[in-house]
């Protein structure tokens, strides 16, 4: 019997019917027995205060951090704004970083798709959650990288993933289950 990876999956989109939401979903089901992934909210996470943190830890701060806790490895899928991240997934990062000396993201294996209608695919804001990602001690998988433009064009009328994408997806996925394994630690 082999071993099954929970995946928690931190989309950076806020919108229910996002591109990032919908390439999530997709990889869901593209992803291999070995992995089992599950999107984490993020839309209800107060913004990040110390202040707040030492007054009491709000409970949607909690169900984070714990959600966090509880997965093998973390899948990263974000649109990008400005070249550089939404602040809602921003602000999830340094929740699940704090307090200090306690994140919930430490050493867990991760990987980063970013999905755009534009030409370059978030380029910037891949490359922003992968810095992110040194700091909290988080092995990124490095390749294949994940640039994903056009994201009008990857879905039918009826809503499921195009044939055109699903290869590519596909290959993702089958060579994240190989990074979570290699790196998950014991």
């Amino acid at each position: 019997m082999s071993q099954v990876y929970s995946v928690a999956v931190v989309v950076g989109s806020l919108r229910k019917d996002s591109y990032n939401r919908k390439v999530a979903r997709a990889l869901a089901e593209l992803a291999p027995s070995s992995l089992n992934l599950k999107i984490i909210e993020i839309g209800d996470l107060p913004l990040y205060n110390e202040d707040v943190e030492a007054a009491g830890v709000p409970e949607p701060w909690k169900r984070f951090r714990d959600e966090i806790r509880h997965s093998d490895a973390v899948l990263f899928v974000t649109p990008e704004y400005n070249r550089s991240v939404p602040g809602a997934l921003k602000n999830a990062i340094d929740v699940g970083s704090r307090p200090y000396g306690q994140s919930a993201w430490s050493g867990k294996p991760a990987a980063v798709v970013s999905v755009s209608p534009g030409a370059i695919g978030g380029f910037g804001a891949n490359h922003a959650v992968r810095q992110s990602l040194v700091f909290l001690d988080m092995p990124c998988m490095q390749m294949p990288e994940a640039y994903i433009g056009g994201a009008a064009t990857l879905f039918e009328d009826s809503g499921k993933l195009g044939d055109k994408t699903r290869p590519f997806l596909q290959g993702f996925i089958d060579k994240f289950a190989s990074w979570v394994k290699l790196n998950r630690a014991v």
